[in-house]
């Protein structure tokens, strides 16, 4: 090597690091920089997170690693996916970055403390209702001016109905509560439940009626044929009829003790409420009575306006009730005596009580 070869190569090795160092300076020196930095820790990262755990427990996977660490494999395996190996391991290996997951000796496990809750199966309604928020909440914040613009609206269909209601027994506690108050024990007792759900509910009312019967309904047929068979597995068949239906079209004697809707008048249009409240009342025996439970507008709490806008944005239903409306609507239904009611003081959850004083047809 010549002389002159010999000090360019120690200028480039000297310049290397300076030439390094002002390119760090310039980037940080960006005012967009630490903003996006901020953003990423504050809001982006979160995010991810809360997204990966939703589908991890949609999908079985933190209930499957809850039982034991699994290898690809195994996953591939549980989940049925065996033509996209790599790609599961790609979704995996993000876990594992999220800090949600673990890998060691080739075996996934849990990692985060939320993941650990959220794979228990008596945290299941918690999971589905991180998982409803993550999958039907969001797009009603993301979409919203795209859907304006299309004139487009969310449908039933873009729902998953299933997972609405496992979420719906994150407040199985209220209702229970509600339930416990103004059911009647001892006597026998008809019961029409409509939106059913998991039949959960019903499953309650029977433990604290022995005398009790019931018909469930649900508007969705998978959502249906699910209930009927918790009600197989609890040993209820014999008790409980389960079908699909939709209030607005139900033949039905007035034949029952007791209505009960819960968390669901807001699947019915606003002007269509008070028909839908007066069709309840029809299937009531003289003197039988309405239970409906429902979270309602007000009181500051961010999750349930944005359930309130994503129904301003579908083609069914409408806006969570507010308690003197609803009131207003129950009576203007032929109901008497009517009563709200809070659970906890501090929560927009209500019960509202009614009874059918006659018989009259709506």
């Amino acid at each position: 090597m010549d002389l002159l070869s010999l000090a360019r190569t120690v200028k480039d090795r000297v310049e290397a690091p300076i030439t390094d160092a002002l390119a760090v300076a310039k980037v940080v020196t960006d005012p967009r920089t630490p903003l996006l930095l901020a953003l990423s820790t504050v809001v982006v990262t979160p995010l991810y997170r809360a997204a990966f755990l939703a589908s991890a427990s949609g999908s079985g996977v933190l209930q499957c690693l809850a039982v034991r660490p699994c290898d690809l494999d195994s996953l591939v395996e549980y989940l049925e996916v065996p033509e996209d190996r790599e790609r599961l391991r790609g979704w995996l290996d993000t876990g594992v970055r999220l800090g949600e997951l673990d890998v060691r000796e080739g075996c996934y496990r849990l990692r985060s403390t939320p993941a650990r809750i959220l794979a228990k199966t008596e945290n299941d309604a918690v999971a589905a209702a991180l998982e409803e928020i993550m999958r039907f909440h969001l797009p009603a914040l993301l979409d919203a001016p795209r859907m304006l613009k299309e004139g487009r609206r969310f449908s039933l269909d873009d729902q998953d109905g299933t997972v609405i209601a496992r979420s719906s027994l994150a407040l199985q506690g209220m209702v229970r509560e509600a339930i416990d108050r103004h059911l009647e024990r001892s006597a026998p007792l008809r019961l029409l439940e409509i939106g059913c759900g998991t039949g959960a509910y019903v499953r309650h009312a029977a433990r604290l009626n022995p005398r009790l019967t019931a018909l469930a309904v649900d508007l969705q047929p998978e959502v249906a044929l699910r209930a009927a068979a918790n009600m197989a597995e609890w040993g209820l068949s014999d008790r409980v009829e389960t079908c699909q239906g939709d209030l607005r079209t139900l033949e039905l004697q007035p034949q029952f003790d007791l209505v009960t809707l819960h968390n669901n008048i807001y699947y019915f249009p606003e002007a269509e409420r008070v028909e839908a409240l007066a069709r309840a009342r029809s299937f009531l025996a003289p003197g039988g009575r309405l239970l409906l439970t429902s979270s309602c507008q007000g009181g500051g709490n961010a999750g349930l306006d944005v359930l309130n806008l994503w129904f301003e944005y579908a083609d069914f239903g409408g806006p969570l009730p507010r308690e003197d409306e609803l009131v207003a609507q129950l009576e203007k239904a032929g109901f008497t005596d009517v009563r709200a009611a809070r659970i906890v003081p501090t929560q927009p959850f209500r019960v509202f009580v009614a009874t059918n004083g006659t018989n009259v047809q709506p």
